[in-house]
């Protein structure tokens, strides 16, 4: 394992790894953009390619390479390994059964279900027959590893036992279950359905999806694993792993709803498309895909089912910050049927693109409302999502828009638009830096001084030798109080310096200022046991506080002196 990471490190620069994610500019020796962990308009994330690690002075997020690519794709630190090794060209080391962590066993077994389903496809005409009808090809039936679960209750679950695997094991990742606690032997979870796998970011299955094959009264006619260790519904969307880096450089995302409609739309060549897999729309999901793009495409179905998804998810994407736009297909089509049937059209549809504000409002104009109807229905389903947009300019383009469309006077629409805005979810309240109050000083001198000993640490130590002599005992009580904030000092200090001449005339000025503050409140503390012995009349205690007192300040206007010069 230490090896392959070293590897990795040795091939894969900080900079390079993050601006392929983010874009980064230059500042001073490092790096800086707006942080893909909260939401911020100020850029507050910095990149130190000398160190090989990053910083955010907003939320505290820090790490390197390893960190970024868990962080920003929502992997485990293998996952993470698993990426950067691809990335670098390096061959990870194959590990013993023993070797393996518990979720790398889990991994492994699903990996040997993918294999058990896609030679029971390989087997089953009927199954295939089925998959060329919906258009899909044998390239894309490998690419996205397509498989079939046999109709039998026991095939997957005995085949896994002849391979060393543990009921427990199949059970923790959703392949069998049980009717009842005490029941003596699972069986299979997934019965007579064409299988899709669904990856990490780093393509590692984590689940499946099944659509029955042939349709009865009693299955859904698509089945999700359970929630799992490794499975969370609000956080993996289906093809994510394939469609990430396409929708980097293309700057958006496509968002449809089945795995079917996934499939097509990649095999057509739309590859920055994902699936929310039958699942809710989560904000785990946008966010996720905002860090890559801001722009989103949603391309549901041309039904009402459809339309109401788009519309129950838009306020999220809406809340953060994202520009939504809708695909309106035909009535009864979905994406798969147009990507085999008719691509030209769908590529059409997605030339055609609308804002979802624009979208709602030519829908609710097109329905031929009584006017006073109309400004109801525009205030009750499009007001609020304008008053979502953070851009006052944004907002008013809208305004003006319905104003000439539903013919409502723009004042009366702000009127209604001057309402609070809808309580967001916890989970969109984002950190963001808290104002302190100024420093004192002395405080200031040494969030300074403390920031160029974390800098410098293990170059200079006569700088760490001045500060002990000047503060004896308690040079590790200050370091102590500024540890928490390490990373955030190094990266003030390093772009404060950086491309300056003059780092040792700052340091004797930033020194020679610490010990005047130190003596300052020597100082301070004998003319406090001063007064209290003038109270007491304690002629000695008087005379050896004064003497104190007298000494104290000329070690203060020495150091003044030397500041002048």
């Amino acid at each position: 394992m230490s090896s392959s990471v070293d590897q990795i490190k040795s091939k894969i620069d900080i900079v390079s790894l993050v601006s392929s994610y983010i874009k980064l500019d230059k500042a001073g020796g490092n790096f800086k953009g707006r942080c893909p962990f909260h939401n911020e308009k100020t850029p507050s994330f910095f990149v130190s390619p000398d160190r090989g690690n990053y910083y955010c002075f907003g939320c505290h997020a820090k790490g390197d390479i390893f960190t970024f690519v868990q962080e920003f794709e929502g992997l485990d630190f293998v996952g993470s390994l698993k990426v950067l090794a691809d990335r670098a060209g390096v061959e990870l080391e194959k590990y013993s059964k023993g070797d393996k962590t518990e979720k790398e066993k889990l991994h492994s077994v699903l990996e040997q279900a993918v294999f058990f389903y896609q030679k029971k496809l390989s087997e089953n005409k009927l199954a295939l027959e089925y998959l060329k009808n919906r258009g899909v090809t044998d390239t894309t039936i490998k690419d996205f590893r397509i498989g079939f679960a046999p109709a039998e209750w026991r095939e997957l679950y005995e085949y896994l036992l002849s391979r060393d695997v543990t009921e427990k094991d199949m059970l923790q990742v959703g392949l069998v279950k049980k009717k009842e606690a005490g029941e003596s032997r699972a069986y299979d979870t997934f019965r007579g359905r064409i299988m899709f796998p669904i990856a990490d970011s780093s393509g590692r299955i984590v689940a499946f999806s099944g659509r029955i094959l042939t349709p009865d009264e009693k299955s859904p006619k698509y089945l999700n694993s359970p929630e799992t260790s490794l499975f969370n519904k609000s956080e993996i969307l289906f093809g994510f792993d394939k469609a990430k880096k396409d929708i980097r450089l293309k700057d958006y995302s496509i968002l449809v709803e089945g795995q079917m409609d996934l499939i097509m739309m990649h095999q057509a060549g739309m590859t920055n498309t994902v699936a929310s897999s039958g699942t809710a729309l989560s904000e785990n999901h946008l966010i996720k895909l905002r860090r890559l793009s801001n722009r989103i495409i949603m391309a549901f179905d041309g039904d009402s089912a459809g339309f109401s998804a788009s519309d129950r998810s838009s306020n999220i994407a809406l809340s953060l910050g994202m520009e939504l736009k809708i695909a309106d297909l035909p009535e009864g089509k979905d994406p798969a049927d147009l990507a085999k049937d008719n691509p030209e059209s769908l590529r059409e549809c997605f030339k055609q693109t609308k804002h979802i504000i624009d979208y709602l409002t030519d829908k609710l104009v097109a329905r031929g409302l009584e006017p006073r109807e109309l400004g109801q229905e525009i205030k009750k389903h499009i007001l609020p999502r304008i008053a979502l947009l953070p851009s006052t300019i944004e907002q008013s383009h809208f305004v003006k828009n319905i104003a000439k469309k539903a013919f409502i006077k723009e004042e009366a629409l702000w009127g209604d638009l001057n309402v609070p805005v809808p309580t967001l979810s916890r989970h969109l309240q984002y950190r963001v830096p808290e104002s302190s109050p100024p420093h004192k000083r002395l405080e200031q001198i040494e969030r300074k001084v403390v920031g160029i000993l974390f800098w410098q640490e293990g170059k200079d130590v006569e700088i760490e030798k001045k500060v002990k002599k000047i503060l004896g005992e308690k040079f590790e009580e200050l370091q102590k109080k500024f540890e928490k904030e390490k990373e955030a000092l190094i990266f003030e200090t390093e772009n404060y310096y950086n491309d300056k001449n003059n780092l040792g005339a700052d340091i004797k000025e930033l020194l020679l200022g610490l010990e005047e503050e130190y003596l300052k409140k020597e100082r301070d503390e004998v003319r406090n046991k001063l007064q209290r012995a003038e109270q007491s009349g304690s002629d000695l205690e008087i005379e050896k506080y004064k003497k104190n007192y007298h000494l104290i300040s000329q070690q203060i206007d020495k150091i003044k002196n030397k500041n002048e010069e």
